[in-house]
This record gives C-alpha cells, structure tokens and sequence, in this order.
C-alpha cells in the first residue's frame, strides 16, 4: 500500500478531475459517506447515536459536513461546530453546508463554552478542521475546538488526518487532535505512518473514494507501508527436495570481550531467519564463551588483540569467505583499530555484507567508503549511528527519518534500514518502505543483533538486498508482537524475538496475518 505526502494527494485530486472528469464534489460527497460508513460503525461498536463534528471551512470541513447530512440522514442526532462564520466557507464547502443545513442538521459557531459542552455529551467526535494542506499553528476558534475534544475525552474520529498535524513530517507546532481513529482518503498520508504522527492516528482506516486504478498507476509515488501479503509474496515455500546448502551460509562476524551476547543473538537470528547453515566469527579472547552458547552455529575464532580482532583477523575471515554467500559484521565488535580493517577489508570482497553496530560506527568519519564497496550493501542503523554516518545530530535524524534514510542511501549506494518505531528501509533510488510492527518492548539490548542475523540469513536464501530488508525488519517487528502478546511487553528480551521468528514466518506465509488497517470500499 503506498503511502502519499501533501503534494502527491493534490496531485491526485487534480488529475482525478482534469484528467478523469471526476468533480471536486463527486470527491467530497464520496469522503464524507466514508467517514459517515467509519461513524456508523464506531456507533455500534460503542454505543450511542449523539454525533458532534467540527467542522473548518475548507475542503477538509466540507467531508465532515457531508458526512453530518449522511449520519442525520440514517438516524442520528447530528450537531456542528463551525471553525469560522458561515460566510467564510466558499466553493464546494459552502455548497456542503448549505445541503447539511437543508437536511436539518444543527450548526453553531462562536460559543466556545457551549461547544466544550457539546463536545463532552457527543457518543462519537467528528474532527474535520484541517486537512493535509495544514500548515503552521492552529490557532483562534480551530484551536479551541481541538483543545476542548482532546479535554473532553470522547471518542474522536479525524477526518483525512488530525487537525494540527502535518502531514508530510509527522509533527505539530501548537494544539493538534488525538484521534481515537483516523479515516484518511485514497492512500495513507505519510504524517499518519511516521512517528510521532502515528500516535495521534489512532486506528487507520483508509477510505476509497473513487480514485481510477489508471489515475493510481499513472502518478509515481515512491513510499509505501510493508503489508503481510508483500513479505508473503517475498517468501517462497520450500520445495521438498532441498538440503541445507539451498538455504544459503551466513558468515557472521561479531563479538569482543564483554559483548559475546552479540555474537550468539545474531547467530540465533539467522538460525531461526532460515539460514541452512550460519558461521559466527569471533574474536579468540571470546571464542570459549560464544562456542559453548552457540548450539545450531559453527563458532570459529579469529586473531586479536585481547579482547578484539586484531588486524591479522582478515586471513581467516578471507578463508571463511570461500563457503559463505553473504556476511554480517557489527554486533559486539567494538571499535578497536584492527575491528576497523576487517570492515574496510569487508567492503572490497564480493559478498553481500550486511553492517550493523560497530562495523558502521568504525566507518563514522569516512562512511563514503561505503559507495565505493564491490558488492551490495545493507546498513542497519538506529539513529545515533546514522547521524554518526552523515555528520549530522541525531535530533535532525529523528525528525526527518525518511528523509535522512534515502539520503544515506542515495549518498551511499546501499539499502539503508533505519530502526525506530516504525522503521524505515529505504534504497539508492528514492524508494522506500516503512513497517509497521514492534512494539516498545523492543527497546531493549540486542534486539540489533537479531535483526542483523535476520536479514542476512533472507539475503542468503535467495533474495535481494533490499528485500531481504523490507521482510526482515516486518517479521522481526511481527515476532515482537507475538511475544509481547504471550508475555508481555516488559521483560521481552532479544533472544524471545528470535525465538518466535519462525512463528512469524509460518503466519505470514499461511497468509493468517492480518494488518492493522481497515480498508473501506463498496
């Protein structure tokens, strides 16, 4: 499912007509009976049939206002909270009030003690100030409006996106509603996938209304959400006639004196990602510790310099190289100067390398090396690290996660996977994808680790770097789940997650996952 920003969704909605010969309130009138179809639906799931919408005098006003006519029309007691005076409301908003007031619907403006009262008595809010064309601050009688529904705690379905929210950067700059659930029109905007966005969304539905398959096809659009059935079409049944060399060798090199955890977590990773066969690489200081742990992997030592490798480590590595399809470096490395080498070393041989953790942070300073590697490159950083890559702080990472993950793939030449909420796997080209699993009970050590043996356990079954990102950031995010569901989400540790990578796979595969999206059309 892609997902559009502010200028794509305009887009959109000219062609739709210039193009199409859809008119602008063929448009409205289809929007507002979705949010109608989402309200009736919320009504009898909670009871109640008392209706309150606020309503601005843009387009956005206009839906909830043809949504007001559509719910009055089946039976509900319906109110409006007008955001401006009824002659401020122009074009097709003018011609949606005007029909709502013929329906019989009850309009108000410019009491704000009376609407924080008929906010707190409404069964269902109705949030249609502003819309994706949002800009700036909320402020006067719109700013009232989206205090007193947050104060009121009712239940609040936005229209199209939170008023206040932007909808291309995921934030706010004054009073921004928090939805209980979003019904947004045509395709997900990306305010509404994105953190912080996404907390203020609620439930998504998103909502036809119309938009020919040709129009859809014919405007490129280069983000879309990770959905169960992409990841499902990604993973191919096994066929009965296979051994363990058909599944791919994943060479892991990890580990130093006080982080041999990482080294076992992201074996245990491409062990239970479905690698055939995983070799993990270890320092000599750590080989007994990691060696006794690792039951499934085929521990191997490496030189070092007592506690990290030291930079004679790459002969070995290079002779592990000959029986391996791809390589994971990072967990656990530390930055010593002989960890350093073998990355650069790394970078020049013809297998797909995977780089988490140390083996990015050696590179801070001269990421530009990564541009310049033989073969295809994955890069798995959290934001601190890719800050470190691009010289910039993490702050302005956070704030623009997309942004800054097609620049380090651009600027790099690889697939760069930016874990956060909602991590983003972006690629030289421009696309990318964001998933929508996990939970905060990932945050916590070595959930990395897992990730980054994951991965390169799919890379070495066959598929393509960046695909192998896109399924293996959704089904380690789906294995979270799972095991916060069945223990919760406090406690959850790395080794739960890969513990329920398989359970993730099977479900994804039998096609029992169901995405966390509603979808509303005829």
């Amino acid at each position: 499912m892609r997902v559009v920003t502010a200028a794509e969704i305009a887009e959109l909605d000219r062609r739709a007509t210039e193009d199409h010969g859809i008119p602008v309130a063929q448009l409205m009138d289809a929007a507002g009976r979705r949010v109608a179809q989402a309200a009736e639906v919320l009504l009898r799931e909670r009871g109640g049939r008392r209706v309150v919408v606020l309503a601005g005098k843009g387009n956005n006003g206009g839906d909830g206002l043809v949504a007001a006519r559509h719910l009055r029309g089946s039976g509900a007691e319906v109110t409006v909270l007008l955001a401006a005076q009824k002659q401020e409301f122009a074009g097709e908003a003018a011609r949606a009030l005007a029909a709502a007031a013929e329906a019989g619907v009850s309009l108000h403006v410019g009491d704000a003690e009376q609407h924080q009262s008929m906010i707190a008595k409404a069964d269902l809010v109705i949030d249609a100030l502003f819309g994706t064309g949002f800009r700036g601050v909320a402020r006067g009688e719109g700013a009232a409006l989206i205090e007193a529904a947050n104060r009121s705690g009712r239940f609040i379905l936005a229209v199209d996106i939170p008023s206040g929210l932007q909808a291309d950067t995921a934030i706010w700059d004054g009073p921004c509603i928090r939805a209980s659930a979003t019904v947004t029109m045509g395709l997900p905007k990306l305010g509404l996938v994105l953190f912080p966005g996404a907390e203020m969304t609620g439930a998504l539905y998103v909502a036809d209304i119309g938009y020919p398959q040709a129009l859809l096809d014919a405007v490129p659009i280069a983000t879309w959400l990770v959905t169960a059935a992409k990841v499902q079409a990604l993973l191919q049944p096994r066929r009965p006639d296979t051994h363990k060399g058909t599944y791919g060798h994943v060479l892991i090199v990890a580990g130093s004196v006080g982080f041999t955890g990482a080294a076992v977590l992201s074996t245990m990773g491409a062990a239970r990602g479905g690698a055939g066969l995983v070799t993990v690489a270890v320092p000599q200081a750590v080989y007994p510790v990691v060696a006794s742990k690792v039951t499934e992997g085929m521990a191997t030592p490496l030189a070092d310099d007592g506690s990290a490798l030291g930079p004679s480590a790459m002969a070995r590595v290079d002779e592990l190289l000959a029986s391996c399809d791809v390589v994971a470096a990072g967990p656990g490395l530390s930055t010593a100067p002989g960890v350093a080498r073998v990355i650069e070393e790394l970078l020049g041989r013809d297998k797909p390398l995977v780089l988490d953790a140390d083996g990015l942070n050696v590179l801070a300073g001269r990421a530009d090396r990564l541009a310049k590697a033989r073969s295809p490159v994955v890069i798995t950083p959290h934001p601190g690290e890719l800050g470190r890559l691009l010289k910039q702080p993490t702050p302005k990472i956070v704030d623009d996660r997309l942004g800054a993950a097609r620049t380090a793939a651009a600027r790099f030449r690889c697939v760069v996977v930016l874990k956060s909420a909602h991590t983003v796997v972006a690629k030289p080209d421009g696309e990318a994808a964001i998933v929508r699993t996990g939970n905060p009970g990932m945050a916590s050590g070595g959930m990395g680790d897992v990730l980054t043996g994951a991965l390169a356990a799919l890379i070495g079954q066959g598929l393509a770097p960046f695909d192998a990102a896109v399924a293996a950031a959704y089904l380690h995010g789906l294995a979270g789940d799972l095991g916060a569901q069945e223990i919760g989400q406090v406690g959850l540790l790395a080794s739960d997650v890969a513990d329920r990578l398989p359970h993730a796979i099977r479900r994804v595969q039998a096609g029992l996952q169901v995405d966390p999206i509603h979808e509303l059309r005829d």
